[in-house]
């Protein structure tokens, strides 16, 4: 029986914006995907990261003096609802990925945050300046902290038929996950004299305890762990007999106009992207600001000026366009972009 010759698959080129790289946010480009793979693999890496990698976290609090997260802990300014709910804020990256201990012993006046807390040697906190408590004169905060690690998201354990536990041990809904958000595009390229090619833009948001090349590490493992079951005889190697292909062509970046790491697509599209509050849409669309060009080139007190605009609206708009790599006042004209479009 003769041997079928499979057709390859292109093979993407993966990397990552070195502009905008940090600890807790990464741009990931993959170029060029077969036609149609962008929202597939996109979805599916998005669904991955957001759900299934792992963190740590605190999952019980013994807080002395107090017995149930209703209570008043003396000598403290805030209640225990409310240092439950900070303590749920605290970020832990966890060197062994084990369960441990931490202890917090607070004296006297002022503000307890985490880095006060004295965790085990294999757990590191990440966000030193989270504030946990405000301490009044001669009040004593000693709280001692349960971590353990998991996936995604995991409500309070409180045993079963009791209403209090012995110790005065309060149970705290967890959030495992390092990943914060995730978005994707999918813009289209061109290989050779084909243009339905596919370009994957992946943006990951992590909170610090572990990096955005990491949790796509672990993402990926996830997946082809688990894909790996749906095969009944050995894989088709497309690997073996598929090459990397060269784009010679992509969308124009604002780094072609001096910035970095935006397409220039982006800056044309209508205000619908940033996806705001009806309101703050509405105005801008009334003001005749269609376009993200439109709403870059202005400064804040322009953007205050328009009609029923309001400062609550600014900051919508502003953490918009942050989370797209813009903001306002960016100064870009249209003959700018004409001429990086033409290049």
């Amino acid at each position: 029986m003769s041997k079928v010759e499979y057709k390859p698959l292109t093979v993407p080129h993966l990397s990552w914006n070195s502009d905008t790289l940090t600890d807790t946010y990464g741009e990931l480009i993959a170029q060029p995907l077969e036609p149609g793979f962008g929202i597939t693999l996109g979805n599916a890496l998005r669904r991955v990261l957001l759900g299934a990698i792992e963190g740590s976290s605190v999952t019980s609090v013994v807080i002395k003096g107090v017995n149930n997260e209703f209570s008043v802990i003396p000598g403290v300014v805030d209640d225990t609802m409310q240092v439950v709910l900070n303590i749920k804020g605290i970020v832990i990256r966890n060197k062994t990925g084990k369960a441990g201990k931490m202890h917090l012993s607070f004296k006297g006046e002022g503000t307890a945050t985490v880095k006060d807390i004295k965790a085990d040697e294999h757990l590191e906190l990440v966000n030193l300046d989270h504030v946990i408590a405000r301490v009044a004169k001669d009040g004593d905060l000693d709280i001692e902290f349960s971590v353990e690690s998991g996936r995604g998201y995991r409500v309070a354990q409180w045993p079963q038929g009791s209403k209090l536990q012995e110790g005065g041990r309060i149970y705290v809904d967890s959030m495992f996950s390092p990943v914060t958000k995730v978005y994707f595009d999918v813009e289209k390229t061109r290989v050779g004299k084909d243009i339905d090619y596919d370009r994957l833009i992946l943006q990951v948001f992590t909170n610090g305890s572990e990096t955005p090349k990491d949790v796509m590490h672990y993402c990926v493992s996830v997946l082809k762990s688990q894909l790996e079951h749906f095969l009944e005889i050995p894989a088709i190697p497309f690997n073996e007999f598929s090459k990397p292909v060269e784009v010679v062509h992509h969308e124009p970046e604002i780094k072609d106009i001096g910035l970095h790491g935006v397409s220039i697509d982006l800056l044309l599209k209508p205000v619908d992207e940033l996806e705001l509050s009806a309101r703050a849409h509405n105005c801008l669309i009334s003001a005749d600001k269609k376009r993200i060009l439109d709403i870059v080139n202005m400064s804040e007190d322009e953007v205050l000026k328009l009609k029923n605009f309001g400062r609550k609206s600014l900051r919508e708009v502003k953490d918009a366009m942050k989370n797209l790599g813009l903001s306002l006042g960016m100064n870009i004209s249209e003959d700018e972009i004409k001429k990086a479009l033409n290049r």
